[in-house]
């Protein structure tokens, strides 16, 4: 696009004058972590951080591109605030994230509110890519990825008031899945030092966090190579972070299945400061359609793997991830898919119907030829499956009592608080005189099918 132009930041060194920049993010833990990341580089680049959109000069929208209505609602919201540049005819708008490497600088034909866009490698220029949007009153963008960012060396700014945190360990997938943009959108994977992650970790604890959760498009592929040729994988860092900090509760996020090995179940199984929870994306239980989906597993490895978790730990926490109505499902896919969730029977899904994404494998080379009204009637059923299993589950808990780590009060009343168990589960109880923070054991009382209920 001709009013862009792509800037050279590397060799700029003016003061940034002082403004007020408001951050809102849509999307994955991922990118709630790279918000983090961003707000930390410009409070040191003296901009100011506020919550309030009416008095921001600079607006940020962190954006995901895992489907077509989660971009679509990113237009609708730039829609919904592009009046507060008449009131302020300096406000510039921002894109960052996974919606930028996929659309690119097509963005500003979509929406010519957008001043500027920035890519999930970008951020350590982002005050730069902001000030050339203000002084140059064009469209500025750099989404270049880079291969060697990790943003090792960057503390983000987490919520003063928080005591969980996101904390990014690796960037971009090598899985490419043939479903999937986010190798497209965030390179290729690379991982942190392990003395950057501990470091962030203990500033972490000081700051008053108590529970952490590490972060990657897949964390199981995590691997440290120092200089002497020393290989560091993600069971040997788990452990290594859970004896370090043994204070400290310790979840991980996302794993998948072709990755997951004994050797990290074992280390889950001993260290009790490790959460026991796994989240593992199936996506389809046909053989056929994985392997359409490129997801390097069967139907059979698979179960293979969740029988191997359940044994070394028999009261693990199991959630997934579906896709239904992909590229030329039958109908018999669609049943072995309802048969492997009945045999694993999670304690909850996020559940999906297909949806294509340009530049991706499948919208490349497979037809999707599943009418919406298909994909409709059998997300039902999964969903209906799903809320079945995930009641049967809850219900095995009514009874017992769980270590949770206070997060605040519950969604539908001041008089309720809520924390999660060691599986991932949500309970709620009285309030009484407890505060957010502390760690209580809960008996379970009562259930639904998405919390726990206890006393």
């Amino acid at each position: 696009m001709e009013t862009a132009k792509t800037i050279n930041t590397e060799n700029k060194k003016t003061l940034i004058p002082k403004g007020k920049v408001y951050i809102e993010t849509y999307g994955c833990q991922m990118n709630f972590s790279d918000s983090e990341i961003a707000k930390s580089i410009l409070v040191k680049n003296n901009y100011q951080l506020t919550e309030n959109i009416n008095e921001a000069d600079t607006i940020l929208i962190n954006t995901c591109s895992i489907r077509e209505n989660a971009e679509q609602r990113i237009f609708k919201k730039v829609e919904n605030i592009k009046y507060l540049k008449n009131n302020n005819s300096e406000l510039k708008i921002g894109i960052l994230g996974c919606m930028t490497e996929h659309l690119k600088s097509k963005i500003f034909e979509l929406n010519s509110e957008i001043d500027f866009l920035a890519g999930p490698d970008s951020y350590r220029n982002l005050h730069n890519i902001i000030d050339s949007s203000k002084e140059n009153k064009s469209k500025a963008l750099d989404i270049e990825l880079d291969i060697n960012e990790t943003y090792d060396d960057i503390i983000p700014l987490h919520s003063e008031s928080s005591i969980s945190a996101f904390i990014s360990i690796m960037r971009g997938c090598d899985n490419f899945c043939s479903y999937c943009v986010v190798p497209y959108t965030r390179g290729r994977e690379r991982s942190r030092s392990p003395e950057t992650i501990l470091k962030e970790i203990k500033i972490l604890i000081n700051q008053g966090i108590k529970e952490i959760t590490l972060l990657g498009q897949n964390v199981n592929s995590y691997k440290w190579k120092n200089h002497s040729g020393y290989i560091l994988s993600f069971p040997s860092l788990l452990e290594k972070i859970a004896n370090e900090t043994p204070e400290l509760r310790i979840r991980f996020s996302t794993s998948h299945p072709k990755d997951i090995s004994r050797e990290l179940i074992e280390v889950m199984a001993k260290k009790d400061n490790i959460c026991k929870h796994i989240h593992l994306a199936v996506q389809s239980g046909s053989s056929r359609i994985l392997k359409l989906m490129n997801r390097k597993y069967s139907r059979e490895s698979f179960l293979e793997k969740i029988e191997m978790a359940k044994q070394l730990i028999p009261d693990i926490g199991l959630t997934t991830d579906i896709i239904t109505g992909f590229c030329t499902e039958t109908e018999d896919d669609h049943k072995e898919t309802l048969s492997l969730m009945k045999d694993v029977k999670f304690d909850w899904a996020f559940m999906f119907a297909y949806s294509e994404r340009s530049g991706t494998v499948a919208a490349k080379n497979l037809d999707d030829n599943i009418d919406n009204k298909k994909k409709k009637q059998r997300l039902k059923e999964i969903i209906e499956l799903q809320s079945k299993h995930s009641l049967e589950s809850n219900k095995k808990d009514i009874g017992k009592t769980f270590e949770i780590l206070v997060e605040g009060f519950s969604k539908k009343s001041d008089k309720m608080l809520k924390g999660r168990n060691s599986q991932n589960k949500m309970i709620v109880f009285p309030a009484k005189n407890f505060a957010k923070g502390d760690l209580i054991k809960v008996k379970i009382t009562d259930c639904t099918s998405a919390t726990l209920i206890g006393e």
